[in-house]
């Protein structure tokens, strides 16, 4: 492929499909089943969320999600993890996922839609694009990579859509970390990007106070990235913009393997899927800074 953006413009509807599950009241239902009680409000459970994502890597340590998550607090990591796994296993958790997401998209889609030749094509091709994904250096994706695939066509979705993600997240924390910024610099500098969450809504689930988020928009003032209004600094915009270009390149492989005509269609299905699902009300309202 000649344009590494075409990767990004598959990605973000695939990513909305994934992410869709950690807002959900299925996947709330489940964890709490499991004894994996929501601390953080209605729609987002820190156990539950902390235990399923890293849950395809095995019973994790702390420090194993804090370095794969990236932008969480490591304070709020550890009032989850390891404790989660005295409460259920990563096979359980694995499961229940699968059961949520079955769920959710039932809801949120319609089963005209999930037994449409659309959705299977869909899930076609987003499972070959796995099939591009690297494993070395992706610890997320390798792990989601290994996982035995599902029967129905939407929760294949689900699943590529998620190796896919995990794929361009990983290489997304690699070039942070060589830009210098640690995960909660990282969350800030994007929050002030007007992008992704709101600030608030972003530092409370993430589990940093006021007072380490004003440290954090310190350094990055001190490293000319962001004003005194807690804006990005020219400086700022350009590195932010640098690093989606550079992630754009990291995360090319599974849509080079694809090709240009399969990414331009999963796209399409994708993108179709994922506004149903928008409009269905996948996510909460007012957590997203342009929404």
């Amino acid at each position: 492929m000649t344009d590494p953006r075409a990767g990004r413009r598959c990605h973000n509807p695939l990513n909305a499909l994934h992410s869709a599950l950690y807002f959900s009241p299925e996947f709330n239902a489940e964890a709490e089943a499991l004894g994996l009680a929501n601390g953080r409000g209605t729609y987002f459970s820190a156990a539950g969320y902390f235990a399923a994502r890293s849950a395809a890597m095995g019973a994790v340590g702390p420090g194993t999600v804090t370095a794969t998550f990236f932008n969480f607090s490591h304070a709020l990591i550890t009032q989850h993890i390891p404790a989660a796994w005295a409460v259920a296993t990563p096979a359980q958790l694995l499961a229940a996922r699968l059961r949520a997401v079955d769920k959710l998209l039932r809801r949120l889609l319609g089963e005209e839609a999930l037994a449409s030749r659309e959705m299977a094509e869909a899930a076609e091709l987003a499972l070959r694009a796995t099939d591009g994904c690297h494993r070395a250096g992706r610890p997320l994706c390798a792990a989601e990579a290994d996982q035995p695939a599902a029967q129905e066509p939407h929760v294949v979705l689900w699943q590529a859509a998620t190796v896919l993600r995990e794929h361009r997240g990983d290489g997304h924390i690699a070039l942070l970390t060589h830009a210098g910024l640690d995960g909660l610099e990282a969350l800030v500098s994007h929050t002030s990007s007007g992008r992704g969450f709101t600030p608030s809504f972003a530092r409370t689930t993430r589990g940093w106070s006021e007072e380490e988020w004003s440290a954090a928009r310190k350094r990055l003032q001190d490293k000319g990235l962001l004003n005194p209004d807690g804006e990005l600094t020219e400086a700022g915009a350009a590195l932010r913009a640098g690093l989606e270009h550079e992630t754009d390149r990291l995360a090319s492989a599974p849509y080079d393997h694809l090709g240009a005509a399969g990414v331009e269609r999963l796209t399409e299905l994708a993108g179709g899927f994922a506004a149903i699902a928008l409009a269905n009300g996948a996510y909460p309202k007012g957590i997203f800074a342009r929404n």
